[in-house]
């Protein structure tokens, strides 16, 4: 058992809070920013200047915020949808991981529009670095003391004092290590996939990797979460079901020949 006692603030200088949390989302697009210039040195993207990813990543952080903040709505709709304003209060906390990955999704095809660029390509190429950040940012979800899980009685659970006296599943922890065993998955697909044999799946296949697989953990997790349930599953677990089943069908449908010949030997 272990009582949490981590503070959520790194340090404070002349009155400024500097918080995990958003040290989470700074390192997050930085290694977006490095991974995006990396594969242009690498020779992918030759018709983005390095301007271009500058733009790529303030496009990202947009939709992210923007997406992540409108999705409150669903899970306070008392609060959000009366008092609209709300949603503006990004230093109160509440940030839906559907609604950014939504919102970046959106301000990606913005940037593809605007750029000319295939947005699979794109999408493919942010998958990696994307799933690190979102890792990082449960990392930080677990500093805060906050996203609990259920009553558990293991040698591994978890006291949150802040919340109650009982003893729980860390699930912010749960979540973080899914996140970065999926990045592993992503990595060795960006390296043998995306990098050295792009014609055996084609663009779109780590991004919908990434969307099958994080919606998977996220739904298996989400049985341990402290979560009001709507027919029988959290709001996360509907979110992250549609995200299963819409990856999945492109998977099947839009790699079946790919799969065909990888499991005889050509490519």
């Amino acid at each position: 058992m272990y009582t949490h006692n981590l503070d959520p603030v790194l340090v404070s200088l002349f009155g400024f809070d500097i918080r995990w949390y958003g040290l989470a989302y700074l390192f997050g697009a930085l290694f977006s920013l490095w991974w995006m210039l990396f594969l242009k040195r690498s020779g992918e993207f030759e018709g983005l200047s390095s301007d271009d990813i500058w733009d790529l990543i303030l496009y990202l952080l947009i939709g992210v915020l923007i997406g992540a903040r409108v999705f409150m709505v669903f899970w306070n709709p008392s609060v959000y949808l009366f008092n609209p304003l709300e949603l503006l209060y990004v230093w109160k906390g509440g940030m839906s991981f559907h609604g950014g990955l939504v919102g970046i999704i959106v301000a990606g095809l913005l940037f593809c529009r605007v750029k000319k660029v295939s947005f699979y390509s794109l999408a493919d190429a942010m998958s990696f670095p994307t799933i690190v950040a979102l890792g990082l940012g449960r990392v930080a979800n677990f500093i805060n003391g906050e996203l609990v899980g259920r009553v558990f009685d293991g040698a591994f659970c978890v006291v949150f004092p802040d919340f109650d006296s009982s003893c729980r599943h860390p699930w912010a922890v749960y979540a973080a290590g899914q996140r970065f065993l999926v990045a592993g998955w992503l990595g060795v697909l960006s390296y043998f996939g995306y990098l050295r044999s792009k014609g055996l799946f084609g663009s779109g296949f780590l991004f919908w990797n990434f969307v099958f697989f994080d919606g998977l953990g996220r739904f298996l997790l989400d049985f341990y979460r402290l979560e009001e349930l709507i027919f029988g599953l959290s709001l996360g677990q509907w979110f992250s079901l549609v995200m299963v089943l819409v990856a999945g069908y492109f998977l099947v449908f839009k790699y079946r020949g790919s799969f065909k010949r990888l499991k005889n030997g050509r490519n």
